[in-house]
């Protein structure tokens, strides 16, 4: 006879659930199932059913907990399940997984060398859904996740990325929870919410299910379970399963429920309760294994749901075999349970069993005991790697040594933060700091301080970490050093520069400088100039740019810290570029320098990847940035990888390969916005702009920026480019210049009000060419311009070159103009948007005014407009070639251009591109304008398009054609 029902009653619908999800994990549409409800209701009999039919299926299945024997230790249960796949030893090819596989480490410590610097919780959780999927491939794949209302932050935001991924891919995630209001029990009900998983909410059986329970636990038709036990069980219990064992377990052993000849039958009156029957069966079964059993598994309840044995040995001094006994005695009497995953560990069977024997240790005995324990702990484990140092910080805890335990919580939030671990760093240091006030000396509460802001800023709770003013202010009225207090300041401006507050952000330094006064060490002295450079850069103004590179240039010179170094080198070189691109350069070089001798991989990639965009943006090679692309890939470091990527789609665009682009610009759209990598999200959207921009495609030019916008494009330092390498050609393409002059203005003027570091909005190229056309810019002014380092980048140098030429030609010297045209085509061989649309502006000066070839130049243009559907362009070069005395093709062949709905009506080309000039609502003049036709010619256009479109008159037929172009 067993009091443990050998078979699950009462939850035919959840197995049902869980039999589905493994069928559609094997189909390839992998989802989520969460189980939730009290303690002991069955949620983990109900996991080890769904692993036993996954192993039925022959299916991978992968287990971790989220109860550990301390507190808060991030990624715990994931790091358990993944590292079985190591145990079996026929894990996937981990090199599939490319740039990801560095991820894992901070998982798995032999998949990688640990987490890349910066690593997002996003990236990591994208690196363990990518390694279920490759796992999954042979055979699909159960995970499962239990006891996650134990968990940490970190571990519920990876489990809501996997969820909301899962689709498409042969796995099933399987978590359970308790009931109990908390971070864990929000996402998953969010997650059903938006049906990205089934919940399945575990209530307490009925009496009749208890009836079933009880008689499969004593082999009986239910029919045959005396009805005083099936009645006090059902009383009792309150439908929980794990306490209908318990009690049915204790009425058995007690002797109150025994077997005869006829059956079950009860010798006297069944007196037993709950949750006093929990703790009085269990404390007759630890009773049962003597002194030394009872002995260690109280040792091994104030450890944790799991422990394991040399602890259990250290502390209570028993050999290997006594140990080994007791734990088997423990096993038979149902208590505990081998710890499948990790050799010699075990655990309690429930954690209510661990939470009874507690219950049993007077207050004096468990405080004693967790001392004992943690000395043991700190014995076997003196640098208390990993989960140990949260378990001792709890030992200690619990034994009424909180000076102790506030330094090893904060010691343990310091190595959470270094693992990324943002949340979990905050709680552990946030506890530390509340039981370390005012009980130790001020450098050590100061010391945990310094370490809670910065993760209170990378986790985003800016509003917590400002309100900690009030202990920086407590600490100095303790008599906390200026220095001290002068790093605190330091810390909290960094956090303002994270959270965008850059006001408040200068508000901390300068009270930081006054602290350290003007005798302060050149290092922390430098500390300061660092982060006030970047909050310069923030700090609205049409000086930013200078202040910020007088403040890093004075970090740079006076810091030792490597990774000062990197970041304020990094920031010199991308203002240097500007006004000195070698100087840029050599600012690069320095920070990839100090990167490689301090082995720092993610910031020599930054380095690499400005250095060759550089190079790209100097002369439109694409070598360096491929290479430097490689090398993030190979380290992991995707963030430098994407950046790359949308360099290299914006190469795309403006060399004309508008298909690639579109391609390139879609993937990574995908992964930015799907890693939350929003800075790069809004350059693509900007690149995206300008890719329509560069087609002639106004609406969807318009779509992007609205996007853009909502993305936090307004303030950004790629909203000049909006503008100047997009808009302005969108309307050039429409042979609009006024308008386009008005878009390189607005560039313009947002950079004269916020300078920006990025250098292609037009002020140092087309803003050149189009005000030399309109006489606004003269040689003087042209000289200064182009006297800048931005001018010569690759892409203004086209602009500047023939901006020079109509100078040239009307300054009256004809070769030269002509040389520099040649000059403006050679930079723009690998631009041809830039070269035809430069030739058709600078051979209408050469029309006007007699200098240079404009009729080869035209026809060119011409040719490369028509090819690309551009009509009013073309038609403008054809205008120009007409003025110029010269043949002028005959297109009619561009039919293809014209919408079918339109040719169906008989619609020419010449007709169309009136009618595309009419959505603007412009008159007849402004139309013969752009098409170089005269306005009588236009009028019998309209004309002609109202009788075959059927309109009432002009006013519809330009709604019809507005209509039509979106």
């Amino acid at each position: 006879m067993q009091t443990r029902a050998p078979v699950v009653v009462g939850r035919d619908e959840e197995l049902r659930e869980l039999e589905r999800a493994l069928a559609d994990a094997a189909a390839r549409r992998g989802r989520a199932v969460f189980l939730v409800g009290e303690p002991g209701i069955g949620k983990t009999r109900l996991a080890r059913v769904a692993a036993g039919a996954a192993f039925d299926r022959g299916m991978r299945v992968l287990r971790g907990r989220g109860s550990t024997i301390g507190p808060m230790v991030p990624f715990r249960p994931l790091a358990e399940a993944l590292m079985s796949l190591l145990r079996g030893g026929d894990g996937p090819e981990l090199r599939e997984l490319g740039p990801y596989q560095p991820a894992l480490g901070r998982l798995v410590p032999e998949w990688g060398t640990g987490a890349p610097e910066g690593l997002s919780l996003v990236v990591l959780a994208e690196a363990v859904l990518r390694l279920l999927a490759a796992v999954g491939r042979e055979r699909p794949c159960l995970l499962v996740l239990e006891d996650l209302h134990d968990a940490d932050a970190e571990t519920l935001a990876v489990v809501e990325y996997l969820v909301d991924n899962l689709d498409q891919q042969p796995v099933v995630l399987l978590v359970t929870t308790r009931a109990d209001p908390g971070p864990a029990l929000e996402v998953v009900r969010l997650a059903a919410q938006r049906e990205a998983g089934a919940l399945l909410e575990l209530s307490g059986l009925t009496e009749d299910e208890v009836r079933r329970m009880a008689a499969s636990c004593l082999e009986v038709d239910p029919a045959r379970v005396p009805d005083e036990v099936a009645r006090r069980l059902w009383d009792d219990s309150a439908g929980n399963p794990f306490v209908v064992e318990e009690m049915l377990h204790g009425m058995v052993n007690g002797g109150l429920l025994v077997r005869g000849p006829d059956g079950w039958r009860v010798l006297g009156e069944l007196r037993i309760g709950v949750p006093t029957a929990l703790v009085r069966s269990i404390a007759h079964r630890t009773d049962r294994l003597g002194e030394q059993g009872r002995e260690l598994l109280s040792v091994a309840a104030v450890l944790g749901h799991r422990f394991p044995l040399s602890v259990l040995r250290a502390v209570t001094g028993l050999d290997d075999r006594a140990v080994l006994s007791h734990l088997h005695a423990g096993v038979a009497a149902q208590l505990v349970t081998p710890d499948e995953p990790v050799p010699d560990w075990y655990a309690f069977r429930h954690p209510l069993t661990a939470e009874a024997l507690l219950a049993r240790l007077p207050p004096a005995e468990r405080a004693e005991l967790s001392r004992r324990t943690a000395d043991a702990v700190q014995r076997l484990h003196p640098d208390l790697p990993g989960e140990w140092c949260p378990l001792v910080a709890s030992l200690r805890l619990d034994a009424g040594q909180s000076a102790q335990a506030g330094a090893l919580l904060a010691e343990a939030g310091r190595r959470a933060l270094a693992d990324g671990a943002a949340g979990s760093a905050v709680r552990l240091l946030d506890h530390a700091h509340r039981l370390l006030a005012s009980q130790v000396d001020v450098d050590i509460r100061a010391d945990v301080l310094d370490s809670l802001l910065p993760a209170l800023g990378e986790a985003g709770q800016f509003e917590r970490a400002f309100a900690l003013t009030d202990a920086l202010a407590e600490l100095s009225a303790a008599g906390l050093s200026r220095s001290r207090r002068a790093q605190l300041h330091i810390r909290l401006a960094r956090v303002a520069h994270i959270a965008g507050r850059w006001d408040y952000g200068n508000a901390q330094v300068e009270a930081a400088r006054a602290l350290l006064g003007p005798d302060a060490p050149a290092e922390r002295t430098a500390q300061v100039d660092a982060v006030a450079a970047f909050l310069a850069l923030d700090t609205p103004g049409p000086r930013r740019t200078e202040a910020a590179a007088v403040l890093a240039r004075r970090a740079a010179e006076a810091s030792t810290d490597p990774q000062v170094g990197c970041q304020v080198w990094q920031l010199l070189g991308i203002l240097a570029r500007e006004r000195d691109l070698g100087e840029a350069a050599a600012c690069f070089e320095r920070a990839r320098r100090i990167a490689e001798e301090h082995g720092m991989p993610i910031q020599r990639n930054y380095a690499a990847v400005r250095l060759a965009g550089m190079r790209w943006l100097a002369d439109a090679s694409t070598t360096e940035l491929l290479e430097a692309r490689e090398e993030a890939l190979r380290v992991g470091a995707l963030a430098v990888a994407y950046n790359v990527d949308a360099i290299l789609a914006l190469d795309a665009v403006l060399r004309g390969r508008y298909a690639d682009a579109e391609d390139m610009l879609q993937r990574c759209w995908e992964a930015t916005n799907r890693l939350q990598l929003r800075a790069l999200t809004r350059y693509v959207l900007m690149t995206r702009a300008t890719a329509a921009a560069h087609q002639g495609k106004r609406a969807e030019l318009e779509a992007a920026l609205v996007d853009f916008h909502e993305r936090g494009g307004v303030g950004s330092q790629e909203r000049p480019l909006c503008f100047g390498l997009a808009r302005a050609f969108c309307a050039l393409l429409e042979e609009d210049r006024d308008l386009a002059r008005q878009d390189l203005a607005r560039a313009t003027a947002f950079e004269a009000e916020h300078p920006s570091t990025f250098y292609l909005s037009g002020t140092h190229g087309l803003g050149l060419l189009l005000g030399a056309l309109a006489g606004e810019v003269d040689r003087r002014r042209h000289a200064e311009v182009t006297a800048l380092a931005a001018a010569s980048l690759r892409w203004n140098r086209v602009f500047g070159q023939f901006a020079d030429a109509v100078l040239l030609g009307r300054e009256g010297r004809a070769a030269e103009a002509a040389a520099a045209v040649r000059a403006g085509r050679d930079a723009a061989a690998v631009f041809p948007l830039a070269r035809h649309l430069g030739l058709r502006l600078v051979a209408e000066a050469a029309v006007a005014e007699g200098w240079g070839e404009p009729v080869p130049w035209l026809r060119a243009a011409e040719e490369h407009f028509h090819a690309a559907g551009r009509s009013a362009v073309a038609s403008a070069c054809r205008g120009l070639l007409r003025q110029a005395g010269a043949s002028v093709p005959q297109r009619r062949t561009g039919s293809e251009q014209v919408p079918g709905q339109l040719r169906a009506l008989g619609v020419t080309v010449r007709e169309f591109e009136v009618f595309r000039l009419l959505a603007g609502r412009l008159g007849n003049k402004a139309i013969a304008t752009r098409l170089h036709i005269s306005p009588r010619t236009v009028e019998k256009h309209v004309a002609s398009l109202i009788t075959k479109t059927a309109q009432p008159d002009r006013e519809a037929l330009s709604s019809f054609a507005a209509a039509l172009d979106t």
